[in-house]
C-alpha cells in the first residue's frame, strides 16, 4: 500500500471527551426574516414608539430626497442614498443610549442625523469641506467610513476597551452586504466573539454591492448564518419593517449591555435609488424589480398600521410631512451658502500629537498663507 493509499484509508475520529464549544442551534437565525407589521404582534407595539418611528421615517425620506437634489445642483460631490432603507437607519439610531457609540458606513448619514447630528454636519464630508464634519466624541458617532468595513474593527476595539474600563457602552456598527466580503468583516466578528465585546453588527442587505448582486458574493443561506461560524447569535429581520428592526436591534443591544457578547443582525431591505449619483442602476437591474420593492415601502407599511389602529389621522400625517419639509428647507438654505474654509483645518484632528512631518507641513502652509496676505495688503 502506498503512502497516499494509507492516508486515504485513515479516518480520524474525535476523542471520547470531544464536544462542541458552543451549541450552534441557538445561534442560527430563523428561516424567514422576522416581521411585526402585518402580524398579530403589531397590536402589542407601543403607540408612542410607532409614532416616533413614523416621524423619523418621513423626515428621513425627505432628507434623502433633498440630499440627492443637492448633488444634482453641485452642492454635494456625491450622495449615497438610503431611500427605501430608512427603517434600518432610524432604528439603529433610536435603540442606542446617549453613552453608546454608532459606527456608520458612508451610506449611513441618515442614521447619524436620526441620532441627533445636524444634517449639514452629516453632509460636510460628502461636500468635500472637512475631514469628518463633526466631533465624533461629542456625538458618539464615529467618522463616516468610506473604505468598506474598516469601521467594524474600530467598533470592536472601542467596545472591548469600554468593557475593560467598566463603562456601560455598546457599539452598533453598520455595514452593507458588500462590506461582508471584506477581510475587516471577518476580523471584527472573530475578535468580537472571542472577547465577548458589547457590539452589535447590523448588515443592511440592500441587494447589491454597487452592481454586484448578493448571489455573486456569497453562497451562504443568509448573511446572518455567518454568525454561527464566529460563535455569536445571528438574526434575520425584515429591514423595511421599522418596528421589527427596532425590536431585534433592541434585544441585541440589551444582550450586549448585559455581558452576552455580540450579535450579527441581517436586515433584508432594498436600495431604491442608484448606488450614488455617479451610478447607472438600470445597467444591472430592471424597473420591475424596483417597483416590487416600492410596494414594500417602510413608510407605507408603518403608516398603514398607524391608521388602522387609529393612532394617526390626516392632520397628524400632514404635521409630520410639514416638519420634514421645514427640515429640508433649512438644510437647503445652509447648503446653498458657500462655506468659509480655513486651510489650516487640514492639520486638525489628524493625530492626537502631530508628527514632525505634519508640523513641518503645517508651518510651511502657514508661512505661505501669511505671505499671500502680505502681498494682498501691499
Amino acid at each position: 500500500m502506498t503512502v497516499m493509499e494509507q492516508r486515504g484509508a485513515y479516518r480520524p475520529t474525535p476523542p471520547p471527551a470531544w464536544q462542541p464549544r458552543t451549541d450552534p442551534a441557538p445561534l442560527l437565525p430563523d428561516a424567514a426574516p422576522y416581521r411585526v407589521l402585518g402580524t398579530e404582534a403589531a397590536a402589542q407595539a407601543d403607540p408612542g414608539l410607532l409614532r416616533r418611528l413614523y416621524a423619523q421615517l418621513v423626515s428621513g425620506r425627505r432628507y434623502n430626497a433633498q440630499a440627492t437634489a443637492l448633488t444634482k445642483q453641485g452642492r454635494l460631490a456625491v450622495y449615497p442614498s438610503t431611500t427605501g432603507q430608512e427603517a434600518c437607519e432610524v432604528a439603529a439610531a433610536l435603540v442606542l443610549q446617549e453613552q453608546d457609540w454608532l459606527f456608520p458606513s458612508y451610506r449611513d448619514t441618515l442614521a447619524a442625523v436620526a441620532r441627533g447630528l445636524d444634517p449639514v454636519q452629516a453632509l460636510t464630508l460628502l461636500r468635500g469641506d472637512w475631514h469628518t464634519g463633526y466631533d465624533p466624541r461629542e456625538h458618539r458617532i464615529a467618522p463616516l467610513s468610506t473604505p468598506l468595513a474598516t469601521q467594524l474593527p474600530h467598533a470592536v476595539g472601542l467596545a472591548h476597551a469600554a468593557r475593560l474600563k467598566g463603562d456601560d457602552v455598546v457599539a452598533l456598527a453598520m455595514v452593507g452586504d458588500g462590506g461582508t466580503s471584506e477581510g475587516d468583516f471577518h476580523e471584527a466578528l472573530n475578535f468580537a466573539a472571542v472577547w465577548q465585546a458589547p457590539v452589535v453588527f447590523l448588515v443592511q442587505n440592500n441587494g447589491f454591492a454597487i452592481s454586484v448582486p448578493l448571489a455573486k458574493q456569497t453562497a451562504a443561506p443568509s448573511l446572518a448564518h455567518k454568525a454561527v461560524g464566529y460563535g455569536m447569535p445571528g438574526r434575520l429581520v425584515d429591514g423595511n419593517d421599522a418596528v421589527a428592526v427596532h425590536e431585534v436591534l433592541s434585544e441585541a443591544v440589551r444582550h450586549a449591555r448585559e455581558g452576552g457578547g455580540p450579535t450579527l443582525v441581517e436586515a433584508i431591505t432594498y436600495r431604491i435609488e442608484a448606488h450614488t449619483n455617479a451610478d447607472d442602476a438600470t445597467r444591472y437591474r430592471g424597473e420591475t424589480e424596483v417597483e416590487a420593492w416600492r410596494a414594500h415601502d417602510p413608510i407605507a407599511l408603518l403608516e398603514h398600521e398607524l391608521t388602522e389602529r387609529g393612532l394617526i389621522d390626516e392632520a397628524g400625517i400632514r404635521a409630520v410631512r410639514d416638519a420634514a419639509e421645514t427640515m429640508a428647507a433649512e438644510l437647503r438654505a445652509h447648503m446653498n451658502q458657500d462655506p468659509v474654509l480655513d486651510p489650516m483645518d487640514l492639520f486638525s484632528d489628524v493625530y492626537a500629537e502631530p508628527t514632525s512631518q505634519l508640523r513641518e507641513q503645517r508651518d510651511q502652509l502657514a508661512a505661505e498663507l501669511a505671505a499671500e496676505r502680505e502681498g494682498t495688503h501691499s
